[in-house]
């Protein structure tokens, strides 16, 4: 595996950092058209407590990502130095 393998995971990670925040966005400006305590507010109160689960898991992926990384530049170093 080469390091410039991880180039499109990084980019990825960005994009879902993204996409995650904007859909945020998007709801909380839905729910707050809604009437309180109609289905509708609920649904998207719902909403934003699964993007805030999944994005609250984001600093665990980017660390995986890090170490990956890190890894990956020790093995290469390991490996073309002998």
């Amino acid at each position: 595996m080469r390091l410039e393998a991880l180039v499109p995971l990084g980019i990825a990670f960005v994009v879902i950092t993204i996409v995650l925040s904007l859909g945020a966005d998007v709801v909380t400006d839905v729910q707050a058209d809604q009437d309180a305590d109609s289905y509708a507010y609920n649904v998207s109160g719902d909403g934003l407590t699964g993007l805030s689960n999944i994005s609250g898991k984001l600093g665990t992926i980017g660390l995986v990502l890090a170490i990956a990384v890190i890894i990956g530049v020790i093995v290469t170093y390991m490996s073309f130095r002998g």
